[in-house]
C-alpha cells in the first residue's frame, strides 16, 4: 500500500484549506499519511493536519524558515520522506509548490504529475486525471515505472471531511542548511483587501466588457456583498485596471470555487483554463454567442452596466 506523504501550507496562522482537502482524501482512501510542516511559528498548527488523518506530523519550525527557500523547504520534505518511508507525495497546486514540486522530483529522482483533478488508487497503482490542451481535454496519466510519485493537486479537487479531534505525533527534523547564494532583501506585497481567490468559495471576475476602471468599480460591490474574491480576465490586467493577482486563467490564478460568476467575460480559452473546474458558474454577457456561455450553468445576454446594479440590489434585498 502506498505511503503518502503531503506538504502543508499555512496562511495567517491557520492550514490553509486546499492542504485540508488533499488530507481528507488520503484518509477516504484509507492511506497511511504523514504530514510535513516547513515556517516560522507553524507547529502549533500540526494537530489541525493530525485531525485530518496525518498519523506523523514532521516539523521543520524556525524564523529562518518563515519565508520560502527552494532549496531549504525542499531539503526539509526530502527528509521527512525518507523518515516516513513516503512513496508518494503530494502537494496542493500554488505559487511556492509549482516551484517546489519539480525540485523534489529532481532532487529525488521522482515521476511527478501536476494539476490533478482526481486520483485512482488500486494498491500501488495510482492513476491521475488531470486537464491538458487548455483544459480542452483530460488526461488519464500512469506511472510507468515503480519509484516515487510525486502530485499536486488543484485546489477544490476533493472535499474537506470532518476533522477528528487528535493531538498531532510531532517528529521535530533537523533545520536544513541556510542557503548561502541567495539572500532575502525584502517581501513586496500588495495589500488588497480582498478575499483570497484560492480560498474563496465564491469568485466575481470582470473581463474587458467593463470598459475601464469605473465598470471595475462598478462590479466590486457585487463581490464584496458576496463576501467573494474579485478577479478578471487577462485582458483586464493587461490593460492596467486590476494587479495581476486577480487574474484568473492559463497565465494567472486556477480557481474551482463553488459559485463563479463572470462579468463581461467573452470566454477565451485561456480563462475558461482557470476557472471551467468551478461547481457552478454565472455568466453575464451581452453577446449572445460568447463562448463564456457554452460552460455556463446560468447565462445572462445583456448589458452589464444594466444588468450588475439589479443584481446588486436584488441581493441587498434578499439580504434583508
Amino acid at each position: 500500500m502506498p505511503k503518502v506523504l503531503i506538504v502543508a501550507e499555512t496562511k495567517g496562522g491557520a492550514v490553509r484549506k486546499p492542504t485540508l482537502e488533499v488530507l481528507s482524501k488520503a484518509r477516504a482512501a484509507g492511506l497511511p499519511t504523514a504530514a510535513v510542516l516547513i515556517g516560522g511559528g507553524v507547529k502549533g498548527r500540526a494537530d489541525a493536519l493530525a485531525g485530518q488523518g496525518a498519523a506523523t506530523v514532521y516539523v521543520a519550525d524556525d524564523a529562518s524558515l518563515a519565508d520560502f527557500s527552494l532549496d531549504r523547504y525542499a531539503a526539509a520534505i526530502q527528509d521527512a520522506a525518507q523518515r516516513a518511508g513516503a512513496t508518494q507525495i503530494w502537494l496542493s497546486v500554488s505559487e511556492m509548490t509549482k516551484a517546489l514540486a519539480p525540485a523534489l522530483a529532481g532532487r529525488m529522482d521522482g515521476a511527478y504529475v501536476s494539476d490533478a483533478l482526481a486520483l485512482e488508487i488500486a494498491g500501488d497503482e495510482l492513476t491521475v486525471t488531470r486537464p491538458a490542451m487548455a483544459t480542452k481535454v483530460l488526461q488519464k496519466v500512469k506511472f510507468a515505472k515503480p519509484g516515487l510519485r510525486i502530485v499536486s493537486i488543484r485546489s477544490g479537487a476533493f472535499d474537506v471531511t470532518p476533522a477528528q479531534p487528535k493531538a498531532a505525533t510531532v517528529v521535530d527534523l533537523p533545520l536544513p542548511p541556510a542557503d548561502t547564494r541567495v539572500v532575502l532583501k525584502q517581501v513586496l506585497q500588495e495589500e488588497t483587501g480582498e478575499v483570497d481567490l484560492g480560498e474563496a468559495a465564491m469568485v466575481v471576475s470582470v473581463g474587458r466588457g467593463v470598459k475601464g476602471p469605473e465598470g471595475v468599480e462598478l462590479v466590486r460591490p457585487l463581490a464584496k456583498l458576496l463576501g467573494a474574491g474579485f478577479g478578471s480576465s487577462r485582458a483586464v490586467v493587461d490593460s492596467g485596471w486590476m494587479p495581476y493577482a486577480a487574474q484568473v486563467g492559463q497565465t494567472g490564478r486556477v480557481v474551482t470555487p463553488d459559485v463563479y460568476v463572470a462579468i463581461g467575460i467573452s470566454g477565451a480559452i485561456q480563462h475558461l483554463a482557470g476557472m471551467s473546474g468551478s461547481k457552478l458558474i454565472v455568466a453575464v454577457n451581452k453577446d449572445p454567442d460568447a463562448p463564456i456561455f457554452s460552460v455556463a450553468d446560468y447565462g445572462i445576454v445583456g448589458d452589464l452596466f444594466k444588468v450588475v446594479p439589479v443584481m446588486i440590489a436584488e441581493i441587498k434585498k434578499h439580504k434583508g
